[in-house]
């Protein structure tokens, strides 16, 4: 078994005259920063008193679903001799907000429109998507089913 790290540093940059006396008296507003890397820029959701122009962490866990998933997907693809011309996810996460405030993700659907290059490759395409979220190191560490609703078609060159 290996073991990979991972680091990241956030630097809450919201603080206005005020601090935190209350909950109106501060931005929700932060950075991301790993060393070698672009710096994400982030906030709460909007909803939570966030910035809409900035990713949140519900944006960033959906993300992160969608992502692995793609990367697993192509590597099965080029392993299983099934040439993608196109990939897009339209991904859609559900987070259920308790009385106390509270939440978690209830659910995760992922729906990629992926073109392949023949038609007879589309039921493998398919079948793949299983395997990619059998895979999917993002999709391992939740608590909850990520479903796919791939839609799938070819273009012949």
């Amino acid at each position: 078994m290996k073991n990979h790290q991972y680091k990241s540093k956030i630097l809450w940059t919201g603080n206005t005259a005020e601090s935190t006396k209350n909950y109106r008296s501060y931005t929700r507003n932060y950075t991301i920063s790993i060393d070698g890397k672009t710096d994400i820029l982030g906030s709460s959701d909007p909803a939570f008193l966030g910035d809409t122009q900035l990713h949140n962490p519900e944006d960033l866990l959906l993300a992160s679903v969608s992502s692995c998933h793609l990367l697993w997907y192509l590597h099965l693809c080029s392993v299983n001799k099934i040439l993608v011309l196109e990939y897009e996810d339209l991904a859609e996460g559900t987070m259920i907000e308790n009385e106390n405030g509270s939440g978690k993700f209830s659910e995760i659907t992922l729906k990629p429109k992926i073109v392949v290059a023949e038609k007879e490759m589309i039921q493998k395409a398919v079948e793949l998507h299983q395997k990619a979220n059998e895979y999917c190191f993002i999709a391992n560490s939740l608590n909850f089913e990520v479903k796919h609703q791939p839609e799938i078609t070819y273009k012949e060159n």
